[in-house]
């Protein structure tokens, strides 16, 4: 295993005997802590506190957000043993600590609040079941589908909003240096979007550059979605639509002539298992020209700058387990190699640290001569 210098915390204890035990009780009440804090930020405490020189007493926090004091005192020891407040004992007023800070100003905490707490809390309670049974149990919560996908268009208002704002805030950070990746360096004039979902991708190409013409491949429902978004758009004329259901092993992408330039795959291969995976990359290559390049857009857990993001990839992995498809993970560098490999491809080119944390393989045909065994590349490269 290849990790980042990040995460070499994880080959050996970083944590006295105290320090653990204390983590290990935090662990056990996980759920109250998130609830604690989701309240704190839904109900404007934090707010009210970091705009606060001085702090507020708990009647103060009381008469601004009309909340009773039983609801005060609960929240406000809660949010201190959590340690997103502090407290002066002499004046007894509550400050918001650095940890409160993050909560309300990092916009991907944000965005993993909203996405736990409409998405997946309820859900997780079958997690165990899925991972047994590796099918998606958490999702029967919103009705019976067989994977999420299907389920989109048909969730709930606010958890279509929480599920879309978790999916894009991640790739959309790391689209303008992938624009230059596609265009500045591969000079991509025709280009595949698989799974491109509401067409956010393939309106950022055209819109990037005026003789692009993309076709976005995905399920039907999606395709008919992508449509609605884009209609009337800069550049919408040169985006066609393919239904596709590339989990079906007859399912083929299209040959065009001249082939694509680029057959794009971002945030997308995580959402199947390392076989399919497999099975989509050799379909794929099928419609590969002799320059043809596959751009495979995922967040590594293992090639991580910071830790904090390999925590989040590795907690969204159970997600994918118990809600999404049952199936499926955030993976390694070293995971995503091995399957490019069996799809007899070979990685050329990697780009890391793009946007929060993307890495983007870039990948030819496999050469006769090219090794059976998969290395992963393990010097990071950007743009």
């Amino acid at each position: 295993m290849q990790l980042s210098q990040s995460l070499h915390t994880y080959t050996e204890e970083q944590l006295s005997a105290r320090e653990a035990q204390r983590l290990a009780e935090f662990i056990a009440w996980g759920p109250a802590v998130f609830q604690t804090a989701r309240l704190m930020l839904k109900w404007g405490v934090l707010d009210l506190l970091r705009d606060s020189a001085e702090g507020l007493t708990r009647q103060q926090i009381c008469q601004r957000t009309q909340l009773s004091d039983y609801a005060v005192r609960c929240l406000t020891e809660a949010s201190l043993s959590i340690g997103i407040i502090l407290v002066d004992p002499q004046t007894e007023r509550f400050t918001i600590s650095k940890t409160g800070w993050f909560l309300i100003n990092d916009p991907a905490v944000r965005v993993n609040i909203d996405f736990n707490q409409d998405v997946n809390y309820e859900g997780w309670f079958r997690l165990g079941e899925s991972l047994k049974s590796g099918r998606p149990e958490g999702l029967r919560h919103f009705g019976d589908w067989p994977t999420v996908y299907e389920a989109l268009s048909q969730l709930p208002e606010q958890v279509r909003q929480s599920w879309f704002g978790f999916d894009h805030f991640y790739s959309d950070s790391a689209f303008p240096a992938a624009l230059d990746i596609v265009f500045g360096q591969l000079h991509t004039r025709r280009l595949y979007d698989v799974g491109g979902n509401t067409g956010k991708w393939a309106l950022r190409c055209v819109g990037f550059d005026p003789e692009v013409e993309v076709t976005v491949i995905d399920l039907p429902q999606q395709i008919e979605m992508m449509r609605r978004n884009i209609a009337g758009k800069r550049g919408a004329e040169r985006i066609g639509g393919l239904a596709l259901d590339l989990l079906d092993e007859r399912a083929r992408f299209p040959k065009m002539e001249p082939a694509p330039d680029v057959i794009w795959m971002s945030q997308f291969l995580d959402c199947f298992s390392k076989p399919q995976i497999v099975g989509i990359l050799r379909r794929a290559s099928e419609a590969m020209g002799a320059d043809t390049r596959i751009c495979i857009m995922e967040t590594l857990w293992d090639r991580q700058r910071f830790e904090p993001a390999a925590f989040c990839l590795t907690m969204t992995s159970l997600y994918f387990a118990a809600i999404a498809n049952g199936n499926s993970k955030m993976y390694s560098s070293e995971d995503m190699v091995e399957c490019i490999h069996e799809a007899r491809l070979e990685v050329e080119q990697v780009y890391d640290h793009l946007g929060q944390g993307h890495s983007i393989l870039v990948c030819k045909k496999a050469s006769p001569s090219s090794p059976s065994t998969p290395s992963t590349p393990s010097t990071p490269s950007t743009p």
